[in-house]
């Protein structure tokens, strides 16, 4: 473990020694009805800072919303450390609070506030963070380790001059990196476009046309059939949920070659590695919950964007209970056109959407899921219409990861800045 390194004229103290920390928590005996603004790990990035704020009431509120912020605190995260989830707070509402997955830093007087917000995002001290982190599937760090680490402390002058010209250089960059991403979301919008009209209208502008019946959805090709996801799949096995409490509990990190695939693995579509490590014998037990190549897998919870289909290269597993797999029946359904409706295509998020504008969809379950209506072309055209849309997808493709490679160095020069000026590297501000 490396330490922030600094000029030699620059002291440097542990940062329990110039702030306070997880200083105030919201009662139990809370009102239930009293509503506030609550802060998950999730809502909070390094780069963005908070990003989401949920207004709910206590009562409604997860039993971690207990950690009251105010104005000049830092949030760190102290689990999950590897998701980076660090932010200074500017201007808190009275009723902020946040999860007791953050340590909440409360900076003293003889520092500035915002110096130390940037300093806790520099790369030195998140490394720090993470490398003192403990656990594999579940990095986590105490809060008085956390604050046990050593942080730069020049003049307060010379802090609040650096803090000035962070503000102000990486105000700047982020604004080239919203740009950016705008410009992805444009890309984005007109792949899906090309997607979704193939999957809804084919490849042919002559053929005959039939209503569906479904306002959103309009006509389809006459020869096309519209059936819901559970026709589709392979019998009893197809659509299957992750398993639940007791099975999961204690599972110890065996390195046997199986593996538990969770949400992180379907968001990020990383399968190569898993959750944690099986057992033979616990693999064996749950194998109705293997996943095999070409199965897809969605998250139970939240959107069905977060869709991924199993490759051919990961090490034996099972998926767990935030998940639900789908096993098509080949015969009718190729995997590939699945994975386009259900990770690309609008029309099946729409189908999403009203679910929730009724208010009855509070987490995707295997009814929910069975229930989607699918396009159904024959396998054949399935597979002419995946080759098509790849092809004319692929122009736009390549502009995207041009964009983000972009957005990838504006943010490597963002972070690079911010550690230079934190540990005394930019001679003009010592």
């Amino acid at each position: 473990m490396s330490e922030i390194t600094q000029p030699a004229d620059w002291p440097s103290r542990r940062l329990k020694y110039v702030a306070t920390y997880n200083d105030e928590v919201l009662p139990e005996d809370t009102d239930e009805d009293q509503e506030i603004d609550y802060v998950e790990i999730s809502g909070v990035s390094l780069s963005r800072g908070i990003e989401e704020i949920e207004r709910i009431t206590f009562g409604q509120a997860p039993s971690r919303a207990r950690r009251k912020v105010q104005s000049g605190d830092v949030l760190v995260s102290t689990v999950r450390t590897y998701l980076r989830a660090i932010a200074k707070v500017d201007s808190a509402s009275p009723d902020l609070i946040a999860s007791t997955g953050f340590c909440v830093v409360r900076p003293g007087n003889e520092v500035d506030s915002s110096f130390i917000g940037w300093v806790a995002k520099s790369e030195p001290f998140v490394s720090e963070v993470v490398a003192r982190s403990v656990g594999v599937s579940y990095p986590a760090i105490n809060a008085s380790e956390l604050v046990n680490i050593r942080v730069p402390l020049p003049p307060l002058e010379t802090q609040r001059r650096i803090a000035k010209f962070l503000d102000e250089k990486t105000a700047k960059i982020d604004a080239l990196i919203e740009k950016k991403r705008a410009l992805l979301d444009r890309l984005a919008e007109k792949r899906q476009a090309l997607i979704t009209r193939a999957v809804t209208k084919g490849l042919n502008p002559d053929a005959p046309m039939k209503p569906s019946g479904i306002d959103w959805l309009g006509d389809i090709p006459e020869h096309w059939d519209l059936l819901p996801l559970k026709r589709l799949l392979v019998e009893a096995v197809g659509l299957q949920m992750g398993p639940f409490g007791g099975m999961l509990t204690d599972l110890p990190d065996y390195e046997t070659g199986y593996k538990l695939y969770g949400q992180e693995n379907t968001i990020s579509g990383n399968f190569s590695l898993g959750r944690r490590w099986i057992e033979e014998e616990r693999y064996l037990e749950l194998k109705c919950y293997e996943l095999l190549e070409g199965d897809l897998v969605i998250t139970r919870k939240g959107s069905l964007g977060n869709c991924r289909r199993v490759p051919a290269n990961i090490l034996p597993g099972i998926a767990d209970s935030d998940t639900i797999r789908i096993r098509p029946n080949l015969m009718q359904l190729v995997s590939g056109w699945a994975l386009l409706l259900l990770h690309e295509a609008q029309f099946v998020a729409e189908q999403i959407s009203i679910e929730r504008r009724g208010a009855i969809l509070s987490g995707l379950n295997t009814a929910v899921v069975g229930s989607l209506l699918f396009t159904v072309p024959p396998v054949a055209e399935q597979e002419l219409i995946i080759g098509q849309v790849e092809k004319d997808t692929e122009p736009v493709q390549l502009t995207i990861k041009l964009v983000e490679r972009t957005i990838s160095m504006l943010q490597e020069q963002r972070s690079a800045l911010i550690t230079a000026a934190v540990t005394g590297q930019i001679q003009e501000l010592q």
